[in-house]
Order: C-alpha cells, then structure tokens, then sequence
C-alpha cells in the first residue's frame, strides 16, 4: 500500500515573513497609485534657479577670464626667454668659434700652449678657479674667457626660468580648461530650466527682459545729469561704454561685438588710452576705492558682490552701465540691483 504523507506545513515564522511583505507590497502600491506627480517649478522658480546659475558662471567667467590673461602673459614670457635664448647661444658659440681660431693658429705654428688649451676647457670655471693659471693668460684672453662663462651662466638661468614658465603654463592651461567646462555646464544647465517652461512663460520673462531694456533706453537720456566725469580718459571710456549699448553678453568677450562685465570696462578704457585690467577682482586694485555711493562720478568702475566677480561703470543717478549677464545686452541698471561693494576711481 502506498504511503501518503501530509503535506509540511509552512512555521509560524515563515507565515508571517509572507505576510508582512504581502501587506509592505500592497501598502507601497497603493502609495505609488496614491502619490501626486512632482509639481513643476513655477516660472519665477525658475527665474531665480536660472539667475543663481547665471551668477555662478558669472563667477567662473572672471577665474577664466584670470587664466586666459595669465596664458597670454606666459606665452609672451616665454617667446621672449626662447629668443633671447637663441640669441645667446649664437654669441656663446661666437666666442668658441674665436678660440677656436686662436687655436688653429697657435696648432699652425707649433702647438697649443696651455692658455688656449684653458680655453678649450670642458670647465672653464674649474680651470680658472685655480689661480696659478692666470698668470699664464694675457688679459684679453682672461676677458674673453669670463664672458663665456657669464654667456653660459646667463643661458642656464635663462633655460631654467622658461623650463618653469612652461610648466606653469601647462597648469594655466588646464585651469583655463576646467573654468570653461564650468561657464559651459552652468549654462547648459540654466538652459534646461528655461526649456522647462510653456511658450507663455518664456514670452513672460521675454517681456520682463524688454522692459529692463526699454527702461535703460529711458535712462540714457538722462544718465549722468547729476555728476560730471572725474577725469577725461574716464569720461572718454565712459563714453566709449555708452557706444556699446545694446551689444550681447558673452562669457569671455571682450568686445567689440559683445561682451562680459569686465570686458566691456577694459575695452572702454583701453579705447580711452588707458590700460587696466581684465578682470573684475583685478580691477577692484587698479585705482582708489570708494566705498561711499554719495562720493561716486560718472566714470568711476563699480564693484559689485562680496568675492568681486561684477563690475560696471557709474552713471549718475544711482544708475550703472553695464553688461549685466548671460541673455542680456549692455545697459543702465539701477545700482542697488546688486551687492555694492565700492567704487574704483582710475
């Protein structure tokens, strides 16, 4: 006869393993079917996400504006040094040409007597350390002597400087890089938020943009009908300034098609005359702070947020010309737009 076994029963611990995950799953379905989607961030959400982003490549603008400077000063450096080293090795290599011929001549009748073969030294600064040789040597030759070896201690600190530039360079370079990934992703991602709104929502920050426009086409007419310009090349850069209304920002420009903030005060003053320089934190230094917005003239740079990554000109009226930031032209905006730091008088 057949066996018949009944069936194992489940334990008691494994029933209730079975069903506390049997009522997790329903429960965390049921919160799932239940949940409100993610609200979309409204458009003045968005506009404040977008302005903080526009800051912060803002603020990487400047440090890449830093470095690209930096890479162009190197480069200049470090052509000079290359030539200047070019050039010595070519009097360096005169002078053993003219040793070598007062050898030749010496070899033609009758032999190298020991102050020439001083000259032919591997070492000349050891053969001439050793005092009891120089009696032996003529006075023009002891001249000539010491000149090679001034050459050749000018080429090796020479060699040596531009070695170090060309490292530091390298770093410069890879700083320059790593800002401008930075200014990029910043950007891109400010964009993303923008694509995010409906056709209406972007016709209303468009409009919002117009209107900071058309204000500073009002203010033009009558920027700087309280204050006279402190000097003439900063009234001839602020005129240049004003010559720019209207051209786009663009991280990194310097003019004359568009702009950043600190390219258009370099380029203002450079058109004056007047070279100062190319970023903002560098130009905060470039003359005597004002910290007074009462004490302020028409022509004076404007430096703005704590870390002084904006800049402007003022205009008179509580008014500063400038180029504001990403999606935006050159134009007056009201100084309190912004952290006012202090005024720089060139």
């Amino acid at each position: 006869m057949a066996s018949h076994r009944r069936p194992k029963q489940p334990s008691r611990a494994r029933v209730t393993v079975l069903t506390t995950a049997a009522a997790a799953a329903v429960a965390l379905g049921s919160q799932t079917a239940n949940a409100a989607p993610s609200e979309k961030p409204s458009k003045d959400e968005v506009k404040t996400k977008v302005d903080k982003l526009y800051e912060e490549a803002e603020k990487a603008t400047e440090k890449y504006n830093g470095a690209k400077e930096k890479q162009e000063k190197l480069e200049k450096q470090i052509s000079t040094l290359q030539d200047n080293v070019a050039r010595g090795q070519d009097d360096l290599n005169a002078l053993r040409e003219d040793i070598g011929l007062a050898a030749s001549a010496q070899y033609r009748s009758g032999g190298i007597d020991s102050s020439v073969q001083l000259f032919l030294s591997a070492d000349p600064d050891d053969y001439l350390d050793k005092a009891s040789t120089l009696d032996q040597l003529s006075a023009q030759q002891v001249d000539s002597l010491k000149k090679i070896q001034e050459k050749q201690r000018s080429l090796a600190q020479q060699r040596q400087e531009a070695t170090e530039k060309l490292e530091d360079l390298a770093d410069t370079r890879e700083t320059l890089e790593k800002k401008k990934n930075e200014v990029k992703g910043k950007l891109a991602e400010a964009q993303k938020l923008l694509n995010s709104l409906t056709a209406a929502e972007k016709a209303a920050l468009q409009e919002e943009e117009d209107r900071a426009t058309r204000a500073s086409e009002r203010t033009a007419l009558s920027a700087g009908s309280d204050a006279k310009p402190v000097s003439g090349r900063s009234g001839s850069a602020y005129a240049a300034a004003q010559s720019q209304i209207g051209k786009p920002y663009v991280y990194g420009a310097t003019g004359p098609n568009s702009f950043d903030c600190s390219g258009l005060t370099s380029w203002a003053y450079a058109q004056a005359g007047v070279s100062i320089p190319r970023t903002s934190q560098a130009q905060a230094n470039a003359g005597t702070r004002i910290y007074s917005q009462s004490q302020l003239q028409v022509g004076d740079l404007v430096i703005f947020y704590g870390d002084l990554h904006h800049v402007g000109f003022y205009a008179g009226n509580g008014q500063v010309l400038h180029a504001p930031r990403t999606g935006t032209v050159v134009r007056y905006e009201s100084i309190n737009n912004m952290p006012f730091q202090f005024g720089v008088r060139i």
